[in-house]
């Protein structure tokens, strides 16, 4: 059965991506099998991604505490700050406009569409790859 676990906090700078970082690598550690994900992020510290596309760089210290590989996936809206109160907004891993904070909210039903589309999509690849990985320790 797949479990998530919800790191939250009162403020931004509160320290949740490290504290999620590190419960990423304590339960990988024990040997459970975790992957990061961050649904909304914005931080002008990105990381191109291997596969392409690119993500917050507190997601790609997450996803190498798991042991895998940093992916669009994992952080499926990135807000890059770019002044006067716009951001570049970033979906799965590409760039797709730059919108005011009013604009963002005007657009926000759509974000959550595009969003949620990457997440439905990249779940499952988490779980087909726990699945291989609990199939290769079986004894034979």
């Amino acid at each position: 059965m797949t479990r998530a676990l919800f790191v939250g906090g009162t403020s931004s700078n509160a320290g949740k991506s490290w504290m999620a970082t590190a419960i990423c690598a304590w339960l990988r550690g024990r040997g459970v099998s975790v992957a990061p994900f961050k649904a909304q992020n914005m931080s002008n510290n990105s990381y191109p991604c291997r596969t392409g596309g690119e993500i917050g760089r507190a997601q790609v210290a997450q996803a190498e505490a798991c042991g895998l590989e940093p992916e669009p996936a994992m952080n499926p809206i990135l807000l890059k700050p770019s002044g006067n109160g716009a951001s570049q907004v970033v979906v799965n891993g590409r760039v797709w406009k730059t919108l005011s904070a009013r604009e963002h909210y005007a657009h926000a039903d759509e974000l959550r569409r595009r969003g949620a589309g990457g997440v439905r999509g990249s779940v499952e690849p988490f779980r087909r790859d726990r699945h291989r990985r609990r199939r290769q320790r079986r004894p034979s």
